[in-house]
């Protein structure tokens, strides 16, 4: 099959590692041509560009930036993309007859280019949802229900599942979320299809891990907490600076925070006012670094803002799973992963903005360090059986095995 796949990440290299690149390299693996189309953010400063390679061809088109900018920009890019996608499509794959369209969410504007191509070859269209836009702006006060701009968006929303054979949710969560919803979407076409990743095992030998401590300034005698990942409203940066704020006298804990995003000085400059000494703030990593500090680090940290009234599943996740950690999540209460995470007891849930609760699982992992590797062990093995990209493309070819 010649598949179309339509994205808001930047993928400049087939060989990168996450969520999309890992299931694009699995429909390689077994026989399938692959034509990625993905934005070359302003940001970047680099222009569309065409990537040719064994049963490939990855094409950066040149946007606005989409990520890591001015709420602004975001709109209008979010607003142009499907026209900037559409064009470098008839430029660069004219004659290609595609069989199946996979597109993901963020952003909810590929309508047009996709209801084109799906006239034109009766494509397939998969929609691989991880993310429900507009209501996730209206929770985090980005526009209000009587904009015209919501109107706008939930109409594209609508069009895009109505255009779509079938949607890929993240979790049952999603799915239900969906089904509650969205009366018009048929249930046929709506399954479970999570993130998930080609697991990798890498470990560190005793003096390499030392070697990355030294390098980064990491405590050998205190539990580590990582978080890695996008720094911005949605992650509820202000519970994360409280739980670093009420531990900075804590003598057993070390919290090391990875990323980049619009909140990324709101952190760096509220750790300095705190006088934190036993937090450190890095700017995003190459995958590879980043691996390694989360190797380095015991436990796995993930927030989300308490404001969400929809279900997130935040793909951060699959890197502490892959990599053996147990995870402490803060989430929203529509969010499923604290309940996924606690049934299959490799980690802790707690409501975010629950101080007391959460600084005593914090101090529950501290004082019992041997539960670390427990639940590390049963979160890999969880990894296993339900997130691999194996099992994400038997789902997507199901569809298509007559």
């Amino acid at each position: 099959m010649k598949i179309l796949f339509l994205s808001a990440i930047n993928i400049f290299d087939i060989n990168q590692r996450n969520i999309y690149t890992d299931l694009l390299r699995e429909f390689i693996r077994n026989g399938h041509y692959v034509y990625s189309v993905s934005p070359s953010e302003r940001r970047l400063k680099k222009k569309t560009t065409l990537i040719e390679g064994e049963n490939y061809k990855l094409l950066q088109i040149q946007t606005l930036s989409l990520q890591k900018t001015n709420v602004i920009e975001k709109g209008f890019s979010t607003l142009t993309i499907g026209y900037l996608f559409k064009r470098g499509i008839s430029n660069y794959f004219e004659n290609v007859k595609f069989d199946l369209i996979l597109h993901t969410t963020p952003p909810i504007t590929f309508v047009n280019v996709i209801e084109f191509y799906k006239k034109k070859y009766k494509s397939y269209i998969y929609l691989l949802l991880k993310d429900i836009f507009p209501q996730n702006a209206v929770d985090l006060a980005f526009f209000n229900k009587k904009s015209l701009i919501y109107k706008y968006f939930k109409l594209k929303e609508k069009e895009l599942y109505d255009i779509s054979d079938y949607i890929g949710c993240m979790s049952p969560a999603n799915k239900e979320y969906l089904l509650y919803n969205k009366p018009s979407v048929p249930n046929s076409k709506i399954e479970i299809n999570p993130n998930s990743i080609k697991i990798i095992d890498k470990k560190l030998s005793f003096q390499q891990i030392q070697k990355i401590k030294v390098k980064y300034e990491l405590p050998d005698n205190k539990t580590i907490f990582i978080y890695g990942g996008n720094l911005g409203e949605p992650q509820g940066i202000p519970f994360l600076l409280n739980v670093i704020n009420s531990n900075k006298k804590n003598k057993n804990v070390f919290f090391l925070i990875i990323g980049s995003g619009t909140h990324y000085n709101k952190i760096h400059n509220a750790l300095i006012k705190m006088s934190v000494k036993n937090a450190k703030l890095l700017k995003s990593l190459n995958p590879e670094e980043y691996r390694e500090l989360v190797i380095c680090s015991d436990v796995g940290l993930i927030f989300l803002d308490h404001r969400f009234t929809i279900p997130n599943f935040p793909s951060r996740l699959l890197s502490y799973l892959e990599n053996k950690k147990p995870v402490l999540a803060a989430t929203d209460r529509a969010t499923d992963i604290g309940e996924i995470i606690s049934i299959n007891k490799f980690g802790y849930w707690v409501e975010s903005g629950d101080l007391k609760i959460y600084n005593n699982y914090l101090n529950h992992f501290t004082d019992n360090p041997n539960i670390i590797d427990e639940m590390g062990n049963r979160g890999y093995q969880y990894l296993t059986k339900n997130y691999t990209v194996e099992s994400s493309y038997d789902i997507i070819m199901n569809h298509f095995s007559n």
